[in-house]
């Protein structure tokens, strides 16, 4: 009989986002053929960005390397509105994978800028969402690290501060953020549904109830996932030996004390995952079970322009995503008349 305990929680690794991102550098690729050229990594996930790789994606920082009139995809991560005008003038085919949390937030910022607010941005001033919010409107936005960057601002009009913030934070920091920019600016303006994504939450509350029966969490992740690197913090937060792992080789036995919790970020893909639960059970004699929080069924449309292209060759849609590509499909019907 087995005597320890392999916890897998659930939910882990894709959210809708990073599907539909994925989602669309293959159908584009099956679509135009390759190579298709993508703006920065899909996702922060090389598994996912090598396999994309070999189909014929090229991934790129800078939009001057990409030949005039090939396609190009932004990164889930979301782009700046000069980087959109820079595709435009090479003349490019872009296609958006923005995630639509993320357009959410640059919609907000926009917002709040038109009707003259000083917009707060928490958030990783050095990643990549956060440089192409901060692109919407840069004259109106601060960004803000800590609490000690809240309580240094010294913004223009106290009555007319706004606040968004990256996705994939920690709940627990953004919270102790928001709690000081309330008590140094009062008539903060709120977004009127929280920024942090809905799989960010999930994962991370996962990660804390999953926390009271294991001593140790692994999270699969590459070190630039920003929800991640997050899902480690938060179970050190509550005492816990955590590590975050790219694959099952970075799987150290040592590690392996007492039961073990296992999660993955938004990005990682569960082929990964299960590598790493064979891993952990030839290490040891682990029973695997699942630790179930919620149940996630949101599912995003791809771009509408994209589908009816596929459509028109004859292009399948993946199985799972007919009724978001139907929804798509409506929505660009209506848009392009």
């Amino acid at each position: 009989m087995p005597t320890r305990t392999l916890l897998l929680a659930a939910p882990r690794g894709f959210c809708a986002g990073v599907d539909r991102a994925i989602d669309i550098v293959d159908m584009a690729l099956q679509v135009h053929g390759a190579p298709i050229y993508v703006r920065h990594e899909i996702v922060h996930n090389r598994h996912v960005v090598d396999d994309l790789r070999r189909k014929g994606a090229i991934f790129t920082d800078d939009l001057a390397e990409v030949p005039r009139g090939s396609v190009v995809i932004f990164s889930a991560h979301g782009v700046s509105p000069a980087i959109r005008r820079e595709a435009a003038e090479r003349g490019l085919r872009a296609l958006d994978a923005t995630c639509p949390l993320v357009t959410k937030v640059h919609l907000e910022a926009l917002r709040y800028a038109r009707e003259g607010y000083s917009i707060v941005l928490i958030g990783h001033r050095d990643h990549v969402e956060v440089a192409g919010t901060m692109g919407e409107a840069p004259e109106a936005i601060t960004i803000c690290e800590s609490v000690a960057d809240i309580e240094a601002l010294d913004l223009p009009d106290p009555d007319r501060v706004a606040y968004i913030t990256q996705t994939t934070l920690s709940l627990d920091d953004v919270r102790a953020m928001v709690e000081a920019l309330r008590k140094r600016y009062p008539k903060v303006k709120e977004p009127t549904k929280d920024d942090i994504c809905y799989a960010t939450q999930n994962r991370q509350n996962a990660v804390k109830a999953m926390a009271s029966r294991v001593q140790t969490v692994l999270v699969v992740g590459a070190p630039a996932s920003s929800n991640a690197n997050r899902l480690v913090d938060v179970a050190h937060s509550l005492g816990k030996a955590s590590y975050l792992i790219e694959s099952a080789d970075d799987i150290d036995d040592a590690w392996l004390v007492g039961d073990v919790g296992l999660t993955a970020g938004a990005s990682t893909p569960e082929h990964v995952v299960q590598a790493c639960v064979a891993r952990i059970q030839s290490a040891g004699d682990f029973a695997v079970e699942e630790f179930r929080l919620v149940e996630e069924r949101i599912m995003f449309p791809l771009p509408g322009e994209l589908l009816a292209v596929a459509q028109e060759r004859g292009v399948a849609v993946r199985a799972g995503n007919e009724r978001a590509a139907e929804r798509a499909m409506g929505e660009f019907r209506i848009t392009k008349h």
